[in-house]
């Protein structure tokens, strides 16, 4: 390892004509003197003897060599830790497993083919790449043809992990057919080290008949799967696989909104060697409806295996709502539905209609509330809707107990068990603990909770095991069955008050979420309407526009479909707003990781990552030679009686380059910055700061202007003049500015500045920033702001560079205030800008390049919309009412022409 080779090894010959480069530089005439010069006086003084020339000092002799022969080293092209391979000089193939599992470690893999191109130029080889995995624009596999290896750089540039697994088998027929007229090669096999459910020994067997063959493989065990969870009904069960002989290690799950807010985190700890692991993720039934995707932690990309997104299936599901009398059902107090409505409509999406209607929709859960089934196409219906996986919540009630149907999870007694009757109780019941393998255990029954009436259960076997809940005396209050896919359930009590005082109480609300935590996900009708794909995961785990070669997906096949290229992993659905989205997971998929196969005999066997890269000494070796050169320069002059000239120049030169780097790199005056106003609160700097960092970059990719990292300043302190937009957030404890402050910030704005004033407290956010307003009101005392008024909706603020109906932020709905149009200073270009829907967190951008602030209440849209502002904003700022002079266009050419 560590060896040193030579790219142009000839170009070490030169180091023999050293010694006559030492007899040329020997000599060195003398240094020039003054002399008089009386013609007479120049005769006598002639000396008389024959003097020998003057010798170059031996010290400055070395360095003119040393320099000579750095110079003869450096275009030698030495190369240090230069890996030797077993391919000589013969064609070189690179073949790239770039699936799923390649990832994780996709810049060293890239590092080392890219060394191996690098030593393919050097020897002048040509080069061939063969993926593995299917492109996602839908070609086939196969290889390229032989190219420069400065060609094949810019098509490894191109390469990138697929969402899909590799398919070797493919990958080999392409090879076998493609090498017939190749003749004999050497390959670089880069090989994810996951066997994908082909064997790929039969490939690195045919690479290795061809000739040499190098294998890099990746560390065992790093490419992990995160599957979709198993959702309980107070948690989300995780687990994470990968393949044997993994270190230990603890994988990260983080739980994200759809605008990237992590509201969880789960840790989950593999040993040494072990190849799966679980944990559990517990979230508040709110919360936990906001997550949309979770995602391995970690420092590498996820990878589309290490995502799973999370459908309406995991998060706020349709319940549908029936009772026997619909006209009196949602009566207050009274009504068979009035509590389970207030009761689920916090944490699902509830439907009513009738039966055909409900279940002509998807749907998760179907309550009826005393709600005998007739016979025929009732019975038929519900009982396919269980089949395929929905859940029947049914409560008892007179009609119940009067007449049952066969979808009740155990057979009923005629009548009613009431406190009174002959099947009564001395007194009320209460209810008992619930056991262990409940749904409902852990939560503690109120003993103020009674039951007056109930249907009974026939006695029949294994009633028992199929009762969730019981009264204090044994009899079964929820009884439940599983029937196909599905689970029917049964209260024996009515969902209102008449029965039992369950319905009053707060754990009546913690059963039902249970028991909808508990269903399927969505059952129902999904026919064969295809679903299109509306964004997509690429190889790094990142969600975008569907690849050229992605197609919509029959609804039915969504579950059953593996995906490639055609149906790549992602959301499926209407693209209409609200329309239904479905997710599609890779790691649904994928099988448990295991070992590849081993590489065959007479293979050189390598770790991505696990050598040290190549280093190319040769423009260090020529920036030294340089450097004595220039030595050898000074040293001349100074022998020449020029050294006070060449000391100061050099002095002069040194303190020149520090400048010159400064103002290059941090003068405020070369670039343009936006810049914010210190609060001394470092979290709200900290988001003035990311908000910033996030706008310019958005204006920078979408429009032509390029602006800096924005910068911090203290009015007062720090000279204004160099930006165009001060972004000011006002806090509630906020202090009036001092006399400096206040006149560099008037100064500021007379001379064409913009300062944002951002309260953070209007419109959605109303109330989140109490005292803001009268903070406003101090800061604002001493500058001198024209009369305001609120934006109207021709203000070029609306229309700089977009079309904007609003103008929001992380919040909405509330006024943005600027000058009135009555100003005509600085070309009627308002200097402040008034409101307080918090921008700056809109537009944040965190060093993972998310948003860590969510939007209230419009989501990515708003988002959008408040990004798109900040993009006006900066246009305003920059050119005025440029495009407010265009209105007037049409009158000017008129007074011209006249």
């Amino acid at each position: 390892m560590n060896a040193i080779t030579f790219a142009a090894p000839w170009l070490l010959a030169a180091l023999v004509a050293l010694p006559a480069l030492w007899w040329l530089l020997r000599v060195t005439p003398p240094a020039p003197r003054r002399q008089a010069f009386p013609p007479a006086r120049f005769l006598r003084d002639l000396p008389l003897v024959e003097e020998t020339p003057s010798r170059t000092p031996w010290w400055l002799l070395l360095l003119r060599m040393v320099a000579a022969a750095l110079i003869i080293l450096g275009l030698a092209r030495p190369v240090w830790n230069a890996v030797s391979g077993d391919g000589g000089d013969r064609p070189l193939l690179i073949v790239m497993d770039d699936g799923w599992a390649a990832a994780t470690d996709w810049p060293d893999r890239m590092a080392v083919a890219s060394a191996a191109l690098d030593r393919a130029a050097r020897s002048g080889r040509r080069v061939a790449i063969l993926s593995t995995a299917a492109p996602d624009n839908g070609d086939a596999i196969r290889p390229t043809g032989w190219m420069p290896a400065e060609e094949a750089r810019s098509r490894l540039a191109a390469m990138h992990p697929r969402p899909w697994s590799p398919d070797r088998t493919t990958a080999l027929t392409a090879f076998q057919a493609w090498r017939g007229g190749a003749g004999s090669f050497a390959s670089l096999y880069l090989s994810d080290g996951i066997g994908h459910g082909d064997d790929d020994a039969p490939l690195m067997q045919a690479l290795a008949d061809a000739g040499p063959l190098e294998v890099a493989r990746g560390a065992a065990g790093g490419a992990m799967v995160l599957p979709p969870p198993r959702a309980e009904a107070d948690r989300l069960v995780l687990s994470v696989q990968r393949a044997p002989g993994g270190p230990a290690t603890t994988a990260g799950v983080l739980a994200l909104t759809a605008d990237g807010r992590a509201l969880g985190r789960a840790a989950l700890d593999l040993p040494a060697g072990a190849t799966s692991a679980e944990g559990t993720l517990e979230l508040p039934v709110e919360i936990r409806n906001a997550v949309t995707r979770l995602e391995l932690e970690g420092p590498a990309a996820p990878g589309a295996a290490g995502v799973a997104l999370l459908d309406e299936r995991f998060r706020r599901r349709p319940v549908g709502l029936l009772a026997a009398a619909d006209e009196a059902a949602d009566a207050p107090l009274t009504g068979a539905l009035y509590y389970l409505d207030r009761a689920l409509n916090p944490t699902a999406e509830v439907r009513r209609g009738t039966l055909d209607t409900l279940l002509s929709r998807r749907l998760a859960v179907l309550v009826l509330a005393d709600r005998p089934l007739t016979e025929g196409a009732e019975t038929e219906a519900v009982s396919r809707f269980v089949q395929g996986g929905g859940l029947v919540l049914r409560f008892a009630g007179p009609r119940t107990a009067e007449r049952g149907d066969p979808l009740l999870p155990v057979p009923l007694r005629a009548g009613e068990r009431q406190l009174g009757s002959a099947l009564s109780w001395d007194r009320p019941q209460t209810l008992a603990p619930f056991a262990e393998g409940s749904p409902f255990a852990g939560l503690t029954p109120p003993a103020e909770v009674t039951v007056t009436t109930q249907v009974l259960a026939e006695p029949v076997p294994r009633l028992a095991e199929r009762s969730w809940a019981r009264l204090t005396d044994g009899t079964p209050l929820v009884t439940f069955e599983n029937r196909g896919q599905g689970r029917i359930v049964l209260f024996h009590v009515t969902a209102n008050a008449d029965w039992s005082d369950l319905p009053l109480s707060g754990l009546f609300v913690d059963m039902l979420r249970r028991l909808v935590a508990l269903s399927a996900g969505v059952v129902g009708a999904e026919g064969e309407a295809p679903l299109a794909p509306l964004e997509t995961l690429d190889g790094f785990g990142r969600l975008g526009t569907p690849p050229p070669a992605a197609g919509p997906i029959p609804a039915s096949a969504l579950a059953a479909t593996a995906p490639g290229p055609r149906y790549p992993p992602g959301w499926y659905g209407t693209p209409a707003e609200g329309g239904e989205r479905r997710a599609l997971n890779l790691s649904a998929s994928l099988p448990p990781p295991r070992a590849a196969a081993n590489p065959p005999s007479g293979a050189q066997v390598s770790a991505i990552g696990g050598v040290p890269a190549e280093r190319d000494l040769g423009p260090w070796l020529l920036a030294m030679a340089l450097v004595l050169l220039a030595a050898d320069l000074l040293l001349s002059l100074q022998t020449r009686g020029l050294g006070v000239r060449v000391r100061a120049a050099a002095v002069a030169l040194v303190l020149l380059l520090p400048g010159v780097a400064w103002a290059q790199e941090g003068a405020p005056a070369l670039t343009t910055r936006l810049a914010y106003v210190v609060t001394g609160d470092a979290s709200t700097d900290e988001v003035s700061r990311q908000g910033l960092l996030g706008l310019s970059d958005y204006v920078n990719r979408r429009t032509a202007t390029a602006l800096a990292e924005p910068v911090a300043v203290r009015p007062g302190q720090d000279d204004l003049s160099f930006y165009p937009l001060l972004y000011w957030p006002v806090l509630p404890n906020a202090a009036a500015p001092d006399n400096a402050a206040v006149t560099a910030l008037n100064t500021f704005m007379r001379n064409g500045g913009i300062i944002l004033l951002d309260t953070k407290n209007d419109g959605s956010g109303a109330g989140v920033s109490l005292g803001a307003d009268a903070a406003l009101r101090r800061v604002t005392r001493g500058l001198e702001v024209p009369p305001l008024a609120a934006v109207p909706d021709d203000h070029v603020l609306k229309r700089a560079f977009y079309l904007l109906p609003d103008l929001p932020g992380r919040y909405t709905g509330g006024t943005v205030w600027v000058a009135r149009d009555t100003d005509r200073a600085n070309d009627s270009v308002s200097p402040v800008i008034v409101g307080g829907h918090d921008w700056a967190a809109a537009w944040a951008v965190d060093g993972r390049g998310q948003n860590p602030y969510a939007v209230l209440p419009g989501g990515a849209r708003q988002r959008t919309l408040a990004y798109r502002f900040g993009v006006n904003l900066v246009i305003y700022a920059l050119t005025g009412n440029y495009k407010g002079d265009q209105v007037h266009v049409p009158a000017i050419l008129e007074r011209l022409g006249n």
